[in-house]
């Protein structure tokens, strides 16, 4: 899903593109993109941008009037900018906003569509589908620790939900918490003030740096590379791979359908976070350490 360095390089090309641009309407090829019913497309259409905003994950183009386009991409929602009148690409395409200026694509890959435009009157509306979450960025350290001793939860439950923070999700909490050097199940309220100072760095310089390297891929064109996989990722998506730090293995738990990147060498002394649905099954077997844990994989190898 793109997290709050790939919306923001997404919103930075849109502004270049479409600001001061007159909407000319929307060819929507799935019905079920459109979520609202007030204000409806047609009462959008003719009015000029006005301004973009980022609202969490989503992007919000604001139109005279104060009517607003919110797009949720969702996991695999992409944008394509071509040229005036372009037509969506097959199966993938949802929907193609035409401006005076270009066509804006909306593609969803996969069976299952979940990327959503909803629709927006005024500030009120706006916020309507904002959940909530401070903003990760811009926010103070104190506001950070307050909302992060709000509830007690892991910390990259904390980190991922909208209503605490803005923005960040799976990949980009894996690579805050390695480089602040913290379980990514270490409990919110049993942390102390020196370490939530660290995650607080470790969240500003990862989604700034992010930031600055996406744009710097992207220059002056629109963003065709947005995934949550990157080889320059420290934990995220590096299962058995070693860690840029120490070099040990990189290793995961899956949760539901959420799996969570972790190095043990930086992050947990060494020991290794329990997967709930093996753990469950393999109960006192479970290893504890790397040690054991290759141990084990040796003793299964034949001839070791």
């Amino acid at each position: 899903m793109p997290e709050l360095p790939d919306v923001a390089v997404y919103i930075e090309a849109l502004e270049a593109r479409i600001l001061g641009e007159t909407f000319e309407g929307v060819r929507l090829t799935s019905p079920f993109l459109l979520r609202t019913v007030e204000p409806t497309l047609g009462e959008c259409t003719g009015r000029r941008a006005v301004e973009i905003r980022r609202v969490g994950k989503r992007i919000a183009v604001g139109l005279e009037g104060e009517l607003w386009m919110v797009l949720h991409l969702m996991i695999g929602g992409r944008l394509q900018w071509k040229p005036r009148g372009a037509k969506p690409p097959g199966r993938r395409g949802l929907a193609a906003f035409d401006f005076s200026s270009g066509t804006l694509l909306l593609t969803e890959a996969g069976t299952k569509k979940r990327a959503a435009l909803h629709l927006a009157a005024g500030e009120l509306g706006l916020r309507a589908l904002d959940p909530g979450g401070i903003e990760p960025l811009v926010c103070d350290a104190e506001t950070f620790a307050e909302t992060l001793r709000r509830e007690n939860h892991t910390l990259r439950r904390s980190l991922t939900d909208p209503k605490l923070f803005s923005g960040i999700g799976g990949a980009y909490s894996d690579e805050i918490l390695h480089r602040a050097r913290l379980s990514p199940l270490k409990l919110t309220q049993k942390l102390d003030d020196d370490q939530i100072e660290r995650l607080f760095e470790a969240t500003q310089t990862t989604l700034n740096e992010w930031v600055e390297r996406l744009r710097g891929e992207c220059g002056d064109g629109f963003p065709t590379k947005v995934t949550a996989f990157r080889k320059e990722m420290a934990v995220h998506g590096r299962y058995g791979q070693p860690c840029p730090v120490c070099a040990t293995p990189v290793q995961r738990i899956r949760y539901a359908a959420n799996e969570a990147n972790y190095c043990p060498g930086c992050q947990t002394g060494g020991k290794l976070l329990a997967d709930r649905a093996m753990s469950r099954l393999l109960k006192q077997d479970w290893p504890r350490t790397l040690d054991e844990l290759e141990a084990r994989r040796e003793a299964r190898t034949p001839g070791a």
